[in-house]
């Protein structure tokens, strides 16, 4: 319970601090506060298709239908992570490129691989024998992870993008400031809890169901 409480403290104080201690991105502007919420969802996102490709090896190596389960879940919330990221970045996009959607290569990528984890779900949906659609859905969820690093890191990077450069461009030097850099890591931390504890409560549900 305790951690839970500081857990609500410490994103009361990430949303404050983007607001009010951070400072604005030289030549962005205001605008330039959603990279606290933008970034952390993407990597969080990212967080849980690897979980979501863990739990689907635990199954296929235990055939526990409660890691599938679990790998669902996470799959799951990937999509509602990838899509708050989408969103937020959407919003971006209209405030510096004058439109919220620009089939920009990052914008492309991320496009793809929601039809990809879509498709997770399709595939979940068509089979009615639970041990098969276990058994099909992990190897899918395995192999749909192997595209998130290109999607999401390195196919962005292969082409000219109107995005603007990562937090540490390919030198290994910071490019914000270091307050905003502090507000970053705090969010960061912040979205990977939230993200845990909503896990959390998934894992006991799950538990507790296959304990009936």
């Amino acid at each position: 319970m305790i951690w839970k409480i500081l857990l609500g403290i410490w994103i009361s104080l990430m949303i404050v601090g983007s607001f009010l201690y951070a400072p604005p991105a030289l030549g962005l502007g205001e605008i330039s506060r959603i990279i606290f919420y933008h970034v952390p969802l993407a990597w969080v996102a990212v967080l849980a298709y690897l979980v979501s490709m863990l739990n689907a090896i635990k199954y296929l190596r235990t055939n526990l239908i409660e890691f599938d389960e679990r790998a669902s879940f996470n799959a799951e919330a990937g999509i509602v992570f990838t899509l708050l990221a989408t969103i937020t970045g959407a919003f971006f996009a209209r405030f510096t490129w004058g439109a919220f959607w620009n089939w920009d290569p990052r914008q492309t990528s991320i496009f793809v691989l929601l039809l990809i984890y879509g498709a997770y779900f399709i595939l979940r949906s068509a089979v009615e024998e639970k041990e098969l659609r276990a058994r099909l859905s992990s190897v899918y969820a395995i192999i749909a992870f192997i595209t998130v690093p290109f999607l999401v890191f390195i196919i962005p990077r292969l082409y000219a993008t109107l995005h603007p450069d990562p937090i540490i461009n390919p030198e290994g030097a910071l490019q914000m400031d270091a307050r905003m850099f502090q507000v970053f890591m705090v969010s960061l931390i912040g979205f990977t809890g939230l993200y845990y504890w909503i896990y959390d409560i998934q894992k006991r549900i799950i538990k507790e169901h296959h304990f009936q």
